[in-house]
């Protein structure tokens, strides 16, 4: 968006619009889709199209969504922007009109990326000033399936789990301070029975919604469906590559309208197979790999498996939770005291009884209970 750059520097003389949550449903080519715009504090905002994708937006880009959203003819929008940042109308209605057409499109597209950022964003979120969290993870229960190894869950940390109701006052609660972004991980999520009713509150919401999964209990196709109809909008699926079954549930999952990031913990056992571990992901069309190792020995072998990724159009996400048993090598160079960047500004983490750490793992920088405590002293 060739405006967008011109704009930046003339900014920080426009006051921007006013911080809050806009809403709009329509239709397109017959089909209904609903858009939500939070604008932040410094302008810039986060569009959530049909509860399936965040979409981080500039200032300027903002603006636009802004005018989007509240139906305002193109010629009168170009003009307020053409007025406020003192450009030429002519320009501000060809970027308008740009903009408009890039969301149509996301509209239209099936198996969209949960976080999405196009040509819209100059700044990382990580330096965006945040009135809440952009992800909440909400670790539903430490619970593992049988015969798992008992270090990818902390599962001595809680006492207790939050009863169905306690998680819906949650994840209501996280949306009305503004949190567009819920994903449910544990332990093992899907073993909580109420998973799917609370899949279905977020989609009521509007909240985006992701599974950290085995992906076993996938297998069941009337279970998938289930979390399908009722919101699911995307899935980290931890792979075991030398499982048979959890390559089944891979290959049940891949053909649904779902957007799919696989993760994989490289290992020992598992680091010599690897490279046809990629091939294999690559030729069912994943497209999204999230990658952590076991060991600190296996760093170089990663760096080559990065390439090797990229090679077969796999795109390496860094910043989605992953199993207990792994560290993220993706964010070495932004780590701080093991703590990757964005924990506890861009994200939070619930823990079963409802505890809020920075991310997960950091038990002993507990921020408070988010059903006891007041939210603005979890997160200032």
């Amino acid at each position: 968006m060739k405006i967008i750059n011109r704009l930046a520097d003339r900014f920080s003389k426009v006051q921007p619009l006013p911080v809050g949550t806009y809403h709009m449903q329509a239709t397109q080519d017959e089909k209904p889709y609903r858009l939500h715009l939070r604008l932040h504090n410094d302008g810039s905002g986060l569009l959530i199209v049909n509860a399936a994708t965040v979409l981080h937006l500039n200032p300027t880009a903002a603006e636009y969504a802004f005018h989007f959203i509240k139906e305002t003819a193109p010629e009168d929008a170009a003009k307020q922007i053409a007025t406020r940042y003192r450009v030429n109308k002519g320009l501000a209605l060809e970027d308008y009109k740009d903009f408009v057409d890039r969301i149509h499109t996301l509209i239209s597209t099936p198996d969209l990326d949960p976080v999405t950022f196009l040509d819209f964003e100059l700044a990382s979120p990580h330096s965006a000033d945040l009135t809440a969290p952009i992800r909440l993870d909400c670790a539903l229960t430490y619970r593992l399936p049988t015969n798992t190894q008992a270090e990818y869950a902390p599962t001595k940390r809680v006492e207790r789990e939050l009863t169905t109701e306690e998680w819906l006052t949650i994840l209501n609660q996280a949306w009305m301070v503004g949190i567009p972004h819920i994903t449910f991980t544990g332990g093992e999520a899907t073993l909580r029975d109420d998973l799917p009713v609370l899949i279905d509150q977020a989609e009521k919401n509007g909240q985006v919604c992701g599974l950290l999964t085995d992906g076993l209990k996938l297998i069941d196709k009337k279970y998938l469906d289930t979390l399908l109809q009722t919101g699911l909008d995307h899935i980290l699926f931890i792979l075991q590559p030398d499982n048979k079954d959890s390559w089944s549930a891979l290959e049940t999952i891949m053909p649904e309208d779902i957007f799919v990031t696989v993760h994989i913990t490289l290992n020992e056992s598992n680091a010599k197979n690897v490279e046809t571990t990629l091939k294999r992901l690559a030729q069912l069309n994943v497209q999204s790999l999230s990658l952590t190792i076991a060991d600190d020995s296996l760093r170089d072998q990663y760096a080559a498996l990065r390439n090797k990724a990229a090679d077969l159009g796999l795109t390496l996400k860094s910043d989605l939770p992953v199993p207990y048993s792994a560290d993220n090598p993706v964010s070495f160079e932004t780590l701080e005291d093991n703590v990757p960047d964005g924990a506890g500004k861009v994200w939070l983490y619930v823990e079963p009884d409802g505890d809020v750490l920075p991310t997960q793992g950091q038990a002993d920088k507990v921020l408070g209970n988010i059903l006891r405590d007041d939210w603005k002293m979890i997160y200032s």
